[in-house]
């Protein structure tokens, strides 16, 4: 089985997320695409993240209803802050018949380079890469790389933070997350202060 890894911390699941995964899902060469929900990620603050417990709650909601799509807590159980090299070391003895590939966007394969242990990563595992407009394709050293795999997916930019501070200032965001993701925002009065 061919599974993508969507890493994020998810801080919340949005419709974006909704899509490229759902994207690479249906059109990437994968079996399933596993949302792995990043509890501490090494370049952010982990003071603004809701607790790991509630945002792997909101990725259940939000891909209940996609069955190539699951969520995944596999970084909860390993030592933080973690490094995605470690989690697929993990995830490949764990399950050592599912072949494992990274997706991400063209801005984080620009800085892949100074990922731990990149190398490592490129030798094992393909990596499904999604347009982003921020990107300049013609500025990456991977992208003819034979484990780089450019996915013509639509371009979504629409970020956690803009909908974190909208929230706090008592705009509307419900378009942006999926129904039960907004109502559990909702409910918990979440990123209103």
């Amino acid at each position: 089985m061919k599974i993508g890894l969507y890493f994020g911390t998810f801080n919340p699941i949005h419709v974006g997320h909704l899509i490229i995964a759902n994207h690479m899902a249906e059109h990437a060469d994968l079996d399933q695409v596993w949302m792995v929900v990043t509890p501490h990620n090494p370049l952010k603050k982990k003071s603004t993240l809701l607790d790991d417990y509630h945002r792997l709650q909101m990725v259940h909601l939000a891909t209940e209803d996609f069955p190539k799509i699951k969520p995944s807590d596999i970084e909860f159980k390993l030592s933080q802050p973690n490094y995605t090299v470690n989690t697929l070391v993990y995830l490949q003895e764990k399950f050592p018949n599912y072949e494992f590939s990274l997706i991400m966007g063209e801005d984080n394969l620009k800085s892949l380079h100074k990922w731990k242990n990149y190398e490592a990563i490129l030798a094992h595992h393909e990596i499904y890469v999604y347009p982003r407009l921020s990107s300049e394709a013609e500025n990456l050293m991977f992208k003819d790389h034979p484990k780089i795999h450019m996915i013509d997916a639509p371009v979504v930019e629409i970020s956690s933070t803009f909908i974190r501070d909208n929230i706090k200032k008592g705009k509307n965001v419900q378009p942006l997350l999926p129904p039960k993701v907004w109502e559990y925002i909702d409910h918990n009065n979440f990123y209103r202060k």
